[in-house]
């Protein structure tokens, strides 16, 4: 049996996951929110629900050990989150890390989508998951970076990957397929392990304007 410990566990991606995990795998999850009340366990066997702030290392000391992969679904201050994930899981012998962030981290998103993001996102804060990425890269954690575009909560499962060093493509895709990408990185970790990876659905490099629309 796997032990999989959630970061941020009441996202909406995380959520996806959860129930994919619960219903495909053998897997003891054990979920790290702030307020557990908004939570609804759907397997009191195989949950374990954890409250508290995913930065606070007394929590991460207490809820680590014994788990074989975390997936970190994280907001906030990126950079502290990472700083105090990255040597907990190192104390604690954890490897595995998956940790979901957004398009642009390299400046790697073409015009005027790259732009776009770094406005709406905050040219400070898009800094943060920047350095945030940089601790984990420099670390020897097993770890993948997910690269999402523009999120929507459309129900197809549709979506591309680009490596580190290409050209990120497209400018949206599902929650459901980051969440389908999750699930197979946790199925297959050593196929992905320390990779970054661009996700987005095929065929909408253009598709700015219809985001606008969106939001």
């Amino acid at each position: 049996m796997t032990n999989i410990l959630i970061l941020g566990a009441n996202g909406r991606i995380a959520r996806i996951v959860e129930r994919r995990l619960l219903a495909e795998t053998d897997a003891h999850l054990t979920l790290v929110l702030r307020r557990s009340a908004r939570l609804t366990i759907q397997d009191s066997t195989r949950e374990t629900v954890v409250e508290g702030d995913a930065g606070d290392s007394e929590l991460l000391a207490r809820v680590l050990p014994h788990q074989d992969v975390v997936y970190a679904n994280l907001n906030g201050q990126m950079t502290r989150l990472a700083r105090a994930l990255v040597p907990a899981m190192q104390f604690a012998k954890v490897a595995q890390l998956i940790w979901v962030t957004g398009s642009g981290l390299y400046h790697e998103t073409p015009e005027p989508f790259g732009s776009w993001v770094e406005q709406v996102v905050g040219h400070a804060s898009k800094e943060d998951t920047r350095r945030a990425a940089a601790v984990i890269e420099a670390s020897d954690l097993q770890y993948t970076l997910i690269r999402a575009a523009f999120m929507t909560d459309f129900p197809e499962i549709d979506y591309e990957l680009t490596q580190k060093g290409e050209v990120f493509r497209g400018t949206m895709v599902s929650r459901t397929s980051i969440a389908d990408l999750i699930v197979r990185i946790i199925a297959s970790p050593t196929r992905f392990a320390r990779t970054s990876l661009g996700i987005a659905q095929p065929g909408t490099d253009n598709d700015l304007e219809r985001i606008k629309s969106m939001i």
